[in-house]
């Protein structure tokens, strides 16, 4: 799934798991960012933030590295964040019911105040937050992209299961005037990533998240990545600076990276990407700048996801908002680029919605199901072999 349980440290503490990050302009205001954070996969009524962590995007202004055809994006140091923390649980005034209030303090250093799960959220300083359980807007077939890996052929239906039919996720939404809040020499184009950190004065990274299916499935072990496979990954790529990676771990994510992306291409029978001799794949450095890159000077696009980079790839100039709106079939669109480079037909999953479509009006996520069905175990392609 997309961010969902990527780790062990995930697995144990639901709370600090980002599920998915989301980032794209408001259609009923212009000049507003959206941005959405996704934790706590398959919550059930009452599920709670946790009050021992700080739940943070990261917003850098991001130009095209016209001479860098990697990365294809230059990133400085320049950095704006908002940071929301959660109270402990308190009884509600109005139905005795366990509640939580939180805070969102913005760039410059002032703060949003809400109760969590009031629709109305809390707004001020050019910003409106909202956080609190709603309808998981990802979608997927699980069971057929596990068997993809493992049976080393796509396996993909016309008809495929939503694995996240009718699930629950906790969700902070933050919405923010742009110029109010960045200033206006701050560009139009951002690299957003999202984290969760330990609460307290010596923050300790717990995960981060940019691109969707980064760790469950491009840094997944499928076999062939012959420098390592012992260890996994994904918690090492939790611990990392989305902006910067360290130098300790970068040799493996590159040798699992360039094993992954070799074995994703040869699925549909023919290679699409041209490896460098050392091995390098031409996607390798991209996906390792791993945050998403929105534009809010461009159209919205519900099928947005990648398309600035896309066109990049392409030579050409992008025009869409870029980033990841909340209905954007992303599966489709990382399968598409990974197995034929977007040469010939959509490869697709055989799913093409969330349980009930996010909205266009804030807090935007659907309301939450009061019935959840209840988690179930999800396959590993060793597993599946």
């Amino acid at each position: 799934m997309s961010d969902h349980l990527s780790g062990i440290r995930a697995e144990v503490d639901p709370a600090i798991d980002l599920a998915d990050l989301y980032a794209f302009p408001s259609l009923p205001q212009t000049g507003r960012l959206v941005l959405v954070m996704d934790v706590f996969p398959n919550a059930r009524p009452g599920a709670l933030f946790s009050d021992a962590a700080s739940y943070r995007f990261r917003v850098r202004p991001a130009a095209i590295a016209a001479d860098h055809p990697g990365a294809l994006f230059e990133v400085g140091a320049d950095e704006d964040a908002f940071t929301c923390t959660f109270s402990s649980p308190v009884e509600s005034d109005a139905d005795g019911e366990v509640t939580q209030w939180g805070t969102c303090v913005l760039p410059g250093g002032e703060a949003v105040a809400f109760q969590v799960n009031d629709e109305r959220g809390g707004e001020g300083h050019g910003v409106r937050v909202y956080a609190g359980l709603r309808l998981d807007p990802f979608f997927m077939d699980v069971g057929k992209e596990v068997e993809t890996r493992a049976q080393r052929r796509l396996a993909f239906l016309p008809m495929g299961t939503n694995s996240l039919e009718g699930v629950d996720v906790l969700t902070i939404v933050v919405e923010f005037d742009v110029a109010r809040l960045l200033g206006p020499a701050s560009g139009t184009v951002f690299a957003v990533a999202a984290e969760t950190v330990t609460a307290g004065p010596y923050p300790i990274r717990l995960e981060r998240l940019g691109r969707p299916e980064v760790k469950n499935v491009l840094m997944s072990e499928n076999g062939v990545d012959t420098a390592n496979k012992i260890v996994d990954l994904r918690d090492l790529y939790n611990e990392e600076d989305p902006f910067r990676l360290g130098p300790h771990y970068l040799g493996a994510y590159r040798s699992r990276l360039n094993a992954n992306l070799t074995f994703f291409d040869a699925l549909d029978g023919k290679l699409d990407w041209q490896t460098d001799q050392d091995g390098t794949h031409p996607l390798t450095d991209l996906l390792l700048a791993d945050f998403l890159v929105v534009d809010v000077a461009k159209p919205y696009a519900e099928d947005s996801y990648f398309e600035i980079e896309h066109s990049l790839l392409e030579g050409r100039a992008h025009a869409t908002c870029g980033g990841r709106t909340l209905n954007d079939d992303v599966i489709d669109t990382l399968y598409t680029l990974i197995v034929s480079a977007f040469h010939g037909p959509r490869i697709s999953d055989g799913v093409d919605r969330a349980t009930a479509p996010a909205s266009r009006e804030f807090p935007y996520l659907a309301p939450p199901n009061p019935d959840p069905p209840m988690p179930v175990s999800v396959p590993t392609p060793a597993a599946s072999r």
